[in-house]
């Protein structure tokens, strides 16, 4: 069968959602199917069509992530699906391919993505770029090694209300920051927004330093019934939670755990570096649980580098090795920093270093150090080297 590979037109975006959602089983998670309906053009898609039938789809969001404190274009990667009954017939491949290509024409340096299952997208050469974490504690259990400060005050109401506030703090929170997204309207519905699938309504709590400075949010919903609890039976589930201090953070917590009715407080999606299990007198307590997070992929070596944040000065001589999706990458680069800023080009000059495009994405983001991902066997080269190279890739 032969099958024909373009963008969906205006008139094939109802084809485009039947198909996600049927892939899906109707849902993403929380907004993300309403993001994909609500946010995808139809210029951002590439699909496979059997005749006049959709296939496979695929979409791209053009995003911006942040890169060691420096803005990236990233590819934000969505409804990849393919109908069961046009598997196995390399569909998806095909895709990712003709939309690499596309992707680096566009200037987005990295592609991102919330992997279905790990073992597809590491075919495509993605790797686990970060890791998220889930917390489930009691409020009883929330108690701190030390408490809040007084200097700090908790005010409360809708969302809605607080969010100019809670923007500005959530651009400060991720400044100097890896892998957080520059959040558009459509992004802020996703990740932090959305209406909880039963109509509870989304609150927020501000904290505030005793000049009127917010120092912190948390946005959260209240679910009665949810746990098996005669007089606490509510569970408090966390959206989102930013604080630029320790304080604030402490602060935060401290006000989660004040309500009296509430069971359990639940947070589906904390970072990797939270602080909560050293704050707390019994960590254990919030049931922790962790797996990957964004899967992320090197479209553009040169430009992936150029565009990310550096903290020391250097210069390193490195090879990339063939990769058949990318083959504008393979090759050898000097890697040079000056105040912070980099230069990145081809090189005829002989490696000090080589590396693959999955381990070089870890070490692009600060998943894993080069000198780790070189105890594995997955950099090779001169040792001083490696670790010169590794103290310019720090984060």
């Amino acid at each position: 069968m032969e099958f024909e590979f373009r963008s969906a037109d205006a008139n094939e975006m109802a084809q485009f959602s039947d198909l996600t959602a049927y892939a899906y089983a109707g849902a993403f998670g929380y907004g993300e199917q309403n993001l994909a309906k609500a946010a995808t053009r139809p210029e951002w898609t590439l699909c496979a069509f059997a005749g006049a039938t959709m296939a496979a789809s695929f979409a791209t969001l053009p995003l911006t992530i942040r890169a060691n404190g420096k803005a990236a274009a990233m590819a934000g990667v969505t409804t990849v699906a393919t109908a069961p009954e046009y598997r196995r017939r390399g569909l998806l491949r095909a895709l990712t391919t003709k939309t690499l290509a596309v992707q680096r024409e566009a200037g987005q340096s990295v592609a991102g993505l919330w992997a279905s299952q790990a073992a597809i997208y590491q075919r495509y050469g993605y790797t686990a770029a970060s890791s998220q974490v889930h917390y489930k504690i009691d409020t009883v259990d929330v108690r701190l090694l030390e408490p809040a400060s007084g200097d700090l005050s908790i005010s409360r109401g809708s969302a809605a209300s607080l969010m100019p506030e809670i923007k500005t703090l959530y651009r400060s929170f991720i400044a100097d920051r890896s892998l957080y997204l520059h959040r558009s309207g459509p992004l802020w519905q996703s990740n932090a927004m959305a209406e909880h699938a039963d109509g509870h309504p989304l609150y927020a709590a501000l904290c505030t330093a005793a000049d009127g400075t917010p120092q912190g949010y948390v946005i959260y919903t209240l679910i009665g019934d949810r746990v098996d609890h005669r007089a606490r039976g509510q569970e408090l589930e966390i959206r989102d939670l930013t604080a630029l201090s320790l304080d604030a953070y402490r602060s935060l917590w401290s006000f989660l755990a004040s309500h009296d009715l509430v069971g359990r407080i639940s947070w589906d999606r904390a970072p990797s570096d939270d602080p909560l299990p050293e704050l707390l007198a019994e960590p254990r307590m919030l049931h922790l649980q962790s797996h990957e997070g964004l899967w992320l992929r090197l479209i553009d070596v040169a430009a992936a580098l150029r565009e990310r944040g550096y903290l020391h000065d250097g210069e390193t001589y490195f090879n990339v090795a063939e990769d058949p999706l990318t083959p504008w990458n393979d090759g050898n680069y000097r890697l040079s920093v000056n105040n912070g800023s980099a230069d990145v080009e081809r090189t005829s000059q002989s490696p000090q270093w080589h590396i693959d495009r999955k381990a070089l994405a870890s070490a692009w983001c600060g998943r894993h150090r080069l000198n780790t991902l070189a105890s594995w066997g997955l950099v090779r080269g001169d040792q001083a080297a490696i670790d010169r190279a590794d103290a310019l890739l720090a984060t």
